[in-house]
């Protein structure tokens, strides 16, 4: 079996796993029990982590970096967490027509309390339309969420200039970064809360963080309550071996990354060569230029993308978001970029990663031709063209 679905999630890298180990049954005291060593020792492994997620979107202040169950958490306390603080100062929330589920639902469920919810659309290449966003700020507006990096067609957002933006309007700015973090290189310096998933850079499933900018000097209101750990924003006793692993994974997904990009852009050009010599009419799907390069999203004139999935058992890929794969309706995010409703059903999402490599990179374009061609041949649709 040949993985390329490396958006939905990635393969736990065996050094993660290693240093998560003894956190399950050795040293297995509760962090937050600070009357005895076992519980110390977690607490101080758990900083550890902190400190290590802290480094890989360059920030120093650990107290910045809130642990959670993972980024549809984050996701739901930044912009839940501000918005209900801050209902006062005003009920308009800002995100774009392509974020992923956990923040569009979220938005339109404040919508439904009240809050005046504005979609920004975004360019024909996945680019956000950056004068509606400029026209959207207003004095009631609190909030506004855009993604970083593009779940399924990878494209990379202008963080920086919709940071300043939001900072000459005073509106809190947040971004989700689940598919940037270990990509491309992030900062905080535009930005006033980040959400981080463990799962999307080779760590363990069920954890993740959001940065919180502490001169911001923000407040959120809790999406539950408990023992107030984590600063009272997040309840609950750290899963000790789950941050370790999401510290070990930023620190070695920073170490790596450059080298990472670069193995993975000539992945990708050899790729998209491949296809593009031997197959017409397919269209990359996003910005040719301003996007990672471990995600491919292709769209093949002719036949379904269901259809391609399906003859090619040997291979994991998709046809979308994994959290929304379950419905039969074309991607939101590619009706929001004006591709063609047929188009859209034509779609694949191909994901490279870590563990790819170039024997499955040339084998996955090859079997991808030869079943396009196959059905193509069959297609009444496709004859003729």
């Amino acid at each position: 079996m040949i993985y390329m679905d490396y958006q939905a999630t990635t393969p736990c890298d065996p050094r993660v796993l290693k240093e998560m180990l003894p956190y399950f049954c050795e040293i297995y005291g509760n962090p937050h029990s600070s009357t005895h060593a076992m519980g110390e020792e977690a607490a101080t492994a758990i900083e550890k982590a902190r400190k290590q997620v802290a480094n890989i979107i360059g920030t120093v202040d650990t107290k910045e970096i809130i642990f959670t169950s993972g980024a549809t958490e984050a996701n739901n306390l930044a912009i839940q967490g501000i918005a209900k603080f801050y209902k006062e100062r005003g009920n308009r929330i800002i995100t774009s027509e392509i974020e992923h589920p956990c923040v569009k639902e979220t938005c339109r469920a404040l919508a439904r309390e009240g809050f005046d919810v504005v979609f920004v659309p975004v360019s024909d290449n996945g680019i956000i339309d950056l004068d509606f966003l400029s026209k959207s700020l207003t004095d009631k507006t609190i909030l506004a969420s855009i993604m970083t990096v593009n779940n399924e067609i990878g494209t990379i957002q202008p963080i920086d200039e919709i940071g300043k933006l939001c900072r000459e309007h005073g509106v809190i700015f947040h971004t989700d970064a689940a598919q940037a973090i270990g990509k491309i290189p992030v900062n905080t310096e535009n930005v006033d809360l980040m959400s981080i998933s463990g799962h999307k850079i080779y760590g363990p499933k069920g954890i993740g963080a959001l940065y919180i900018k502490g001169k911001s000097r923000l407040r959120l209101a809790p999406l539950f309550h408990g023992g107030k750990q984590e600063r009272g924003m997040r309840s609950g006793t750290l899963p000790t071996p789950l941050c370790v692993g999401l510290g070990i994974a930023c620190e070695i997904a920073q170490k790596e990354m450059k080298e990472e990009f670069e193995r993975l852009l000539k992945f990708k050009n050899y790729f998209l060569k491949k296809i593009f010599d031997n197959l017409p009419k397919v269209y990359l799907n996003g910005d040719k230029e301003k996007r990672i390069p471990g995600c491919i999203n292709l769209s093949f004139d002719g036949v379904e993308g269901e259809g391609i999935m399906l003859g090619m058992n040997d291979i994991c890929v998709s046809s979308g978001s994994a959290c929304s794969s379950q419905t039969l309706e074309p991607s939101y995010v590619l009706q929001a970029i004006s591709i063609r409703e047929d188009l859209a059903h034509s779609s694949l999402r191909i994901g490279f990663g870590r563990f790819t490599t170039m024997e499955e990179v040339d084998y996955v374009a090859s079997k991808i031709i030869e079943v396009v061609n196959r059905l193509r041949s069959m297609s009444p649709i496709w004859e003729g063209q």
